[in-house]
């Protein structure tokens, strides 16, 4: 049941109503990752740093069960670097500064050991590198999940049309769905995108939960209420990492285990953005996230009586 798990790792810099940060370990890949550690001690992760990332993380990496047998070390060459600014509603931000460094000319390799995937997490990056790890699998895994955002929609969008064919599920936040299809309706959108190739689509809604569409199922999950909210930066990384992660762990791609799969994720999410960058997601217990689901079960479970 080996999952693979693919994009930045990164340096991050954030500011939000709650503080500031200097550079601290971010990157897509490595919020999926972590949380899909949780769930599978056979995480694969295909990613690119410099030099400058410290070793212990890496070491870290190894402790919560990823192989980074996939990790290139580029020596001479600085780590991805991104820095951004929250605004009060913390549901939008400023790009303050992104430095590409090893990602310019960043090659995935998938090693030998790699190559018996059963499940594939796409994190966000660009959507060429994307579809050449799909292409380097020689044997396409169970389930391919593909993570994207707005940039390359604005950016590349011919490249972004071509991988999104080749994928089983989607995930996009609501205003990427909205940009992807000139719909409003999410509904109406959903429909459209899962005529571009997709099985399936996850819509993230952020505070407002997540939706999961087929072409004939819709099903909604809430967002845990939460009193605070320090950092959102990697929830949606860390939800998709939860998401695989439960899928990978039961290896059900039915939709109902896709459902419940959802639930761990928004769970997984929720730890996320308690604390700035990784500082909640490392050293989790089994026993917080099953309470954590559970109050998410809580939070939907009700008696009613149709007369």
């Amino acid at each position: 049941m080996s999952l693979v798990v693919v994009g930045t790792v990164a340096f991050d810099a954030i500011q939000t109503p709650f503080g500031k940060t200097d550079k601290i370990i971010g990157g897509a890949a490595t919020y999926s990752g972590t949380a899909a550690s949780y769930f599978t001690k056979n995480v694969k992760l295909v990613s690119v740093v410099g030099d400058d990332f410290p070793p212990a993380m890496i070491d870290q990496f190894r402790k919560s069960g990823m192989s980074t047998e996939g990790l290139q070390v580029k020596h001479g060459a600085k780590t991805f670097f991104w820095s951004g600014r929250y605004h009060e509603d913390m549901n939008t931000r400023d790009t303050l500064d992104t430095q590409l460094n090893v990602l310019l000319d960043f090659d995935p390799v998938i090693p030998d050991s790699y190559q018996d995937c059963e499940f594939l997490m796409l994190s966000n990056l660009m959507p060429q590198l994307q579809k050449k790890v799909i292409e380097r699998m020689r044997t396409r895994p169970k389930l391919v999940v593909m993570d994207t955002m707005n940039f390359w929609m604005e950016t590349q969008w011919d490249a972004l049309m071509e991988t999104i064919q080749l994928v089983d599920v989607l995930t996009v936040n609501d205003s990427e769905a909205r940009l992807l299809t000139k719909e409003y309706s999410l509904v109406k959108a959903a429909q459209k995108i899962l005529q571009m190739g997709p099985r399936y689509l996850i819509i993230k809604k952020g505070e407002h939960g997540a939706l999961l569409f087929n072409k004939e199922q819709v099903f909604f999950a809430p967002a845990l209420p939460l009193e605070d909210v320090f950092d959102p930066t990697g929830a949606g990384d860390t939800f998709a990492g939860g998401f695989i992660g439960h899928i990978a762990q039961t290896r059900d791609i039915s939709f109902d285990n896709m459902k419940r799969a959802i639930i761990f994720g928004s769970a997984m999410a929720s730890f996320c953005v308690e604390k700035f960058g990784l500082e909640r997601m490392i050293g989790l217990t089994q026993a917080e996230i099953d309470e954590r689901v559970q109050q998410f079960i809580d939070l939907v479970q009700f008696d009613i009586e149709l007369v």
